[in-house]
């Protein structure tokens, strides 16, 4: 029985290197490739696919955003996610994102594929890692002037305001704020509003 996959990696040799690899193994049925995390959403969307290999940096959304879209979505693929090694944290967050495997970019071609066909039986790959900093308060990782827009936001504040009081652009609040729904895994104001009030202590 083989496997479909789709690669997403932005450098074109990267790509073409992980392509290769999948092709010559009977297990895995290349499906698509993409340099994008678009990309990568429209090929689910068109065809079918039971795994996907996602570089952690792919743009324009990034994998983190990537999987807080798929984790919606029924039916879809099994992520398994690589990145450099400098960010020990990296594994971590790609776990609580819904990741179903971790490794590193210099890990040996035959364990890719073994990861892959791990994760297609249905199984989780990760580092070890201390899984109890996965229960931790969302908003620990606000910055301080996210947590002060989320203040001002249960007081009503409109971006009009926030960007007066705060002496930023309207845009600047904007990216701001999408930041923090991000990190609390909210998608609205009024969402931020609610859990403001839900957790204020």
């Amino acid at each position: 029985m083989t496997r479909s996959v789709i690669i997403a990696d932005p450098n074109t040799i990267m790509l073409q290197a992980l392509s290769d690899l999948f092709e010559r193994d009977r297990r895995f049925s290349l499906v698509a490739t993409s340099k994008t995390a678009e990309g990568f959403l429209e090929s689910c969307l068109l065809v079918p696919v039971e795994i996907g290999i996602v570089d952690w940096t792919i743009p324009q959304l990034g994998a983190e955003r990537l999987l807080g879209i798929l984790r919606d979505k029924p039916k879809a693929p099994r992520i398994i996610v690589y990145a450099g090694g400098g960010d020990p944290d990296v594994a971590r967050r790609a776990m609580a994102a819904g990741a179903a495997a971790f490794l590193t970019r210099d890990v040996p071609e035959q364990q890719l594929l073994e990861v892959a066909a791990t994760v297609a039986g249905g199984r989780m790959v990760f580092p070890y890692m201390d899984v109890r900093s996965l229960k931790q308060d969302p908003r620990e990782s606000l910055t301080g002037r996210e947590k002060t827009m989320l203040a001002a936001l249960a007081k009503g504040r409109t971006n009009t305001e926030l960007a007066a009081e705060l002496g930023i652009s309207i845009n600047t609040v904007k990216f701001h704020l999408r930041n923090l729904y991000e990190k609390l895994g909210l998608r609205n104001r009024s969402q931020a509003i609610a859990f403001y009030y839900a957790n204020h202590t």
